[in-house]
């Protein structure tokens, strides 16, 4: 699977200049990809301003990332902030190629910025099947927290979406490859770069790494596409020679927070 990240600047609170950048960054995809994967808060930026920046599920963003996921033949997944009633949820969505659309709610929210006061937690790990895949969906700050991400389901590919600043940069690198060794499982991290309005820098840093924590891409500084291959029958055989994940431990993960 041929899997295209896209680091990025993003515009402050301005979903429709957003929106313009990626969609010129993934026209200009010029050969086959499967998958895009855009950072976090795409449209906004990491705001706890929901209401300035919030769409619907049948809003116009949603709607243009199915436009762009037909037109490229490829999945997009990316988080973007999403009102239902009068919740907001950072969430992350999965565009299909045929127009359907799956999505994760982040779970973990991040206290030190306040997000748990404006924003409502996701209830469930998301597993998608894309392409012969099962593909794991997180943003940003579930990073931390293992046991959320724990291969019980035997998922073949971990993305994490992210605003990520540069003062916590090292810990981005370790804790990516933690989570592809403990899970024997490739990842994938897709970090913006740049400012915001609240000066916090981001150094990007976006990477890929394989089931034993090996770069397939090396953290990466520079605003760009990087397009990475995927070898599942590889990370397979690999799990049949290292079978790690079948001594695993069996955790019960609740709801309330």
């Amino acid at each position: 699977m041929i899997v295209s990240l896209i680091q990025a600047p993003l515009v402050w609170e301005n979903p429709s200049e957003n929106r313009l950048y990626f969609e010129q960054k993934i026209k200009a995809i010029s050969q086959q990809t499967d998958l895009i994967v855009l950072p976090e808060m795409f449209t906004s930026g990491f705001t706890m301003n929901p209401k300035h920046v919030a769409e619907t599920m049948k809003g116009e963003t949603i709607a243009w990332l199915i436009e762009l996921a037909n037109e490229k033949n490829a999945a997009i997944t990316g988080s973007l902030v999403i009102q239902e009633e009068e919740q907001f949820f950072n969430r992350m969505v999965f565009v299909f190629p045929n127009g359907k659309v799956d999505y994760y709610d982040k779970r973990h929210l991040f206290t030190l910025a306040g997000e748990e006061k404006v924003y409502q937690p996701g209830k469930e790990k998301k597993i998608i099947d894309y392409n012969n895949w099962k593909i794991c969906l997180q943003v940003c700050y579930d990073l931390r927290f293992p046991v959320f991400a724990r291969n019980s389901e035997d998922y073949d590919l971990l993305i994490y979406v992210a605003n990520w600043p540069k003062v916590r940069t090292n810990a981005w690198d370790i804790l990516l490859k933690a989570r592809a060794v403990e899970n024997l499982t490739y990842v994938i991290g897709v970090n913006r770069i740049g400012f915001d309005d609240n000066e916090h820098e981001y150094v990007g840093h976006s990477q890929v790494i394989d089931e034993l924590g090996n770069y397939l891409l090396e953290p990466q500084l520079n605003e760009h596409v990087f397009l990475v291959d995927l070898d599942k029958e590889k990370m397979i055989e690999t799990r049949k020679k290292l079978n790690f994940l079948n001594d695993r431990d069996d955790f019960l993960l609740l709801n309330e927070h």
